[in-house]
């Protein structure tokens, strides 16, 4: 083994820049610290003079003034300086092809050896879940420089040199087989951060004679599962509301064993509806409004139903937080509570899980290319220390990532009970123990899915609550709805096509090696007329879409930058033009139909080739075939049903994306599906959110369920709406402008900027601003980045590129100034107690847009689209928007609606009425930051 004197020396770099690409932007500080193992060497920074005016969000970001650069050294006089600190040690920097793009083009650096600590940490780290230098740094409780000291090169460069030595001591903790086994994979393609590796694999060398060749045995090992699949009672025992109740009245078991229990009427009441909704059978829509506990307000009645009935309840949620939430939080707590053993578990869909068996038989071929060695290094390291083989503990980084997880996954056909249960496979797991649950969360789309399949997805269940049901609608369509662009229909074809890589070629492969020779050519020529049809095809691809292109140059603009929409009506369909769709689709149908055919038959014939001959993973093979051929099958009959033989309970349309044509389909009316697959079939259906009502325009009812029992076909469905637990007139002001324009007016969006100017800058920050649009978004955020930069109040704003967890992250962070910019998704499921956030900006009403397919189509059921269905659902999303603000009892703040229409418009008074009640101030726009601070600042009564 070598001694540790040979381990190499690294230079960790960093740059700071006047932006983000080095053909044009230029280099304002540059630093470089060398080290050797755990000791540092040498340190060196510089500013740079970049020749050019520096931008001001550069200045806020870094510190860097323009007077700080224009007296610092050129970066022609520092390229010996820098050169002389690499050397020709290894570079290591955070995302280092970044750094390395802007010295390479000053020619510093050309070729030389560079390892990435963002590679790094993701393989060793997987859970952090956030990868940028600083998020590591606090994760992992590295030093993390003085205040400021953020986006300086010199502080950055040490925090990388720290990443990697904690990096490195992580990897020194692995089995000797193990890192044998990523040097060797990564050694064979020459990748970069196998440098890393090798250090550490010769460290632990020292201490691993002898056991260099016993391998590694099976890496995933789960917990041994102990329970048993239920027994449900012939008659269900009811439940006894008032022992429920008992358990949450001050001084019971529930405010004895929680530390953060309270006390809340309102979720005793929604207990008490859901336990005689189960004792009852009924199917339940209950409204709890935002701080009642929801969560546990049917956990607890569905614990003890479950369990003295040997029964299982399914949540679904739509959200994986809220899934997270329950299994990692919410039933935890409720388990230590209980007096008796309740099961838990969650289930996702297929793609969630590793398939052990597919990536074993990876390790034998190995990974193909850089993104791919990286996930696979991750695998192995992550495989011994999983419990579930879930991909959500893990972090896909690239497309290359997901692509190889798409081939490793469980969604692929040769992942099989049969013969992927003696690997623990993951997926099996996870269905054995949702076998054994009392309580089987899932999610929306699962929940979908196993109605699309006869229910042979989840086990079977009975009794279902639907928790964010206002998305139940949405998330039916979306299971139900088809997608094709050209890239994902020529991905079918290419497995096909591929000489050396492909599907095809690796059934030529695995029969050349096993089956006699007369076997193997007769195989040889089905897959050559295959091929020639999957060819054929391709070039009938490339013509239909171009067809497509040319047919929707008429419709579209082709400037635009966001997606544009042609509904498939009658009056489309009619048009000439529409016949040449129709011409190239026959042209393409014909091949992809034979393709498919051709495929099947394939399939059948080795069936009885794999049989005779034992053919090494035949049968997968042989899966992953008739898989492939019923994908392509599929999809031609999806988009032969949308062309030629339209269904009228479908809705269909074009769609263009800058330069990328799709065809699309999705269902008219999800409810008679609801009622079908849910409601028919289940005994007790509870559906539940914090916004499920909306309030008719002019009618004098206040908030109904109506909308959403007509949309869901709920008319049958007892319903509870249980209050808020909130003062909402002691903690919200809702202020509304009377002196501003409507939306669409001249003067309308100066008015925003205005108001959101004054009211940050009076609050020092903690506001949020909830846009309908990208474009209004970005106009507002140029607008007011400078006033507010003046007033040392950062700006957020969800533009391209941008994470919502990071802006999330950036904005509830302590002392920080800032004002939050976000669009649809951060209307709902943002949760920001306490200071940091004490204003919420809706700017416009969340109207859906009118001319979107779905829609459209959909308001054509009603007699009045705009009063029965347009504003009840943006009533909806409007609530959604307002529950942002006040998240726990302490709470309080302002809520300003810069839409005048709510007092202008006949059916504003209908946003009013969804809203709880509030203090309500109609004053002019020019005092909201004044009367803002005087209502945070008045006495409490």
């Amino acid at each position: 083994m070598s001694h540790p004197s040979q381990q190499p020396t690294f230079v960790a770099v960093d740059v700071e820049t006047t932006g983000l690409n080095p053909d044009y932007e230029a280099i304002i500080e540059v630093a470089a610290v060398v080290f050797h193992g755990e000791e540092i060497l040498d340190e060196w920074s510089s500013l740079v003079n970049p020749q050019r005016d520096l931008p001001p969000f550069i200045t806020r970001l870094t510190g860097i003034t323009q007077a700080m650069v224009d007296d610092a050294p050129s970066m022609f006089s520092l390229r010996q300086k820098i050169k002389q600190r690499l050397a020709d040690h290894i570079i290591v920097g955070h995302n280092v092809s970044f750094d390395m793009g802007f010295l390479e083009a000053e020619r510093i650096g050309l070729g030389q050896h560079r390892v990435d600590t963002l590679t790094l940490a993701s393989i060793l780290v997987p859970a952090a879940g956030r990868y940028g230098l600083e998020a590591l740094s606090q994760y992992l409780n590295l030093p993390t420089g003085s205040v400021g000291s953020s986006h300086r090169a010199l502080e950055d460069a040490r925090r990388t040199a720290n990443l990697f030595m904690t990096l490195h001591r992580e990897a020194v903790k692995l089995e000797y087989a193990l890192l044998q086994e990523i040097v060797q994979s990564g050694r064979s393609m020459h990748w970069p951060e196998n440098v890393f590796f090798e250090s550490a694999l010769r460290l632990v060398g020292r201490d691993a004679f002898g056991k260099g060749g016993r391998g590694l045995q099976q890496l995933f090992k789960p917990a041994k599962l102990t329970g048993q699949a239920l027994a449900p009672a012939e008659e269900p025992a009811p439940l006894d509301p008032k022992i429920l109740r008992d358990l949450f009245t001050p001084g019971g078991a529930l405010s004895r064993q929680l530390v953060e229990f309270e006390y809340r009427p309102q979720q005793v009441e929604m207990i008490t509806a859901v336990a005689n909704a189960f004792n009852q059978g009924q199917h339940l829509l209950i409204e709890a409004g935002t701080g009642t506990g929801k969560s546990l307000g049917y956990l607890l009645p569905a614990a003890f139903w479950a369990t003295q009935n040997g029964r299982r309840v399914v949540i679904s949620t739509n959200t994986i937080n809220l899934q997270d939430q329950l299994i990692h939080k919410d039933i935890p707590s409720l388990q230590i509570t209980l007096p008796f053993n309740l099961q838990a578990a969650i289930l996702k869909g297929k793609s969630n899980y590793l398939c052990t068996r597919l990536f074993q038989q990876m390790r034998h071929s190995g990974p193909n290319n850089a993104e791919e060695m990286a996930l696979y290094a991750r695998l192995l390291i992550w495989l011994p220390t999983t419990q579930t083989g879930d991909v959500a503990e893990l972090s896909l980084r690239s497309p290359g990532e997901r692509f190889l997880w798409a081939r490793l996954n469980a969604e692929n056909e040769a992942c099989t009970a049969d013969k992927c249960a003696s690997e623990n496979c993951p997926l099996h797991i996870a269905r054995r123990r949702a076998e054994q649950a009392h309580l089987l969360v899932v999610n929306h789309a699962l929940l979908l899915a196993d109605i699309a399949s006869d229910n042979r997805v989840l086990p079977e269940y009975r009794d279902l609550i639907i928790d964010e049901a206002h998305h139940l609608e949405g998330a039916v369509t979306n299971g139900l709805s088809f997608r094709a662009d050209k890239p994902f229909l020529e991905g079918l074809l290419d497995e096909c096509t591929r000489p050396r890589a492909g599907l095809l070629a690796d059934v030529q492969g695995r029969l050349r090696a096993a089956v006699p020779g007369e076997v193997s050519q007769m195989v040889d020529g089905q897959v050559d007329a295959l091929r020639e049809q999957a060819m054929l095809a391709k070039v009938r691809l490339d013509e239909f879409y171009e067809t497509v292109a040319y047919f929707l140059r008429d419709h579209f603009n082709s400037r635009s930058q966001y997606a544009q929409q042609l509904r498939l009506i009658p009056a489309v369909r009619q048009q000439p033009s529409f016949e040449e769709i129709l011409l190239a689709w026959e042209n393409l149908h014909k091949p992809v139909t034979l393709l498919s055919r051709g495929i099947d038959k394939l399939a059948s014939a080795l069936a009885d080739i794999i049989d005779g001959y034992g053919v090494e993973d035949g049968e997968d093979l042989r899966l992953t075939l008739m898989a492939h051929g019923r994908h392509l099958e599929e999809s031609r009959a999806q988009i032969d049903q949308a062309l030629a033989k339209p269904e009228a309970s479908m809705i269909y349309w074009l769609e263009q994306f800058k330069d990328r044509v799709s065809l699309h389909a999705a269902p008219l009316d999800v409810g008679p599906l609801v009622e079908k697959h849910i409601f028919n079939t289940k005994e007790t259906v509870v559906l539940t959110s914090a916004t499920l009502r909306t309030a008719a325009p002019g009618s004098n009812d206040g908030a109904t369920f109506d909308y959403l029992r007509q949309r869901l076909r709920a008319g049958h469905a007892e319903e509870a709406a249980v209050g808020s637990p909130f003062n909402y007139p002691q903690s919200t002001l809702v202020y509304l402008p009377t002196d501003i324009s409507e939306p669409n007016q001249p003067g309308y969006q100066r008015y925003v900027e205005q108001a959101i100017i004054d009211l940050a800058t009076a609050l020092g920050g903690r506001t949020m601003v909830l846009f309908t649009s990208f474009s209004q978004l970005s106009a507002t955020a140029k607008a007011i980045e400078q006033p507010l930069q003046q007033a040392d109040i950062i700006l957020l704003a969800q533009l391209e590129g941008s994470s919502r967890q990071q802006l999330l992250q950036q904005f509830k962070a302590d002392g920080a100034r800032a004002v939050l910019l976000g669009t649809r998704s951060f209307w709902e499921g943002v949760d920001v107690p306490g200071a940091a956030l004490q204003a919420v900006v809706i700017t416009k009403f969340p109207f859906d847009v009118p001319s979107d397919p779905i829609f459209a189509a959909r308001s054509e059921l009603f007699a009045s689209p705009f009063f029965e269905y347009s504003i009840p659902e943006a009533a909806l999303r409007f609530r959604q928007g307002f529950g942002r603000l006040i998240r726990r009892q302490s709470d309080e703040g302002i809520v300003l609606i810069l839409d005048k229409r709510i007092l202008t418009k006949r059916y504003g008074q209908a946003f009013l009425d969804a809203l709880p009640e509030c203090t309500v101030l109609r004053q002019r726009i020019d005092r909201v930051g004044e009367l803002a601070v005087r209502w945070l600042n008045r006495e409490k009564g």
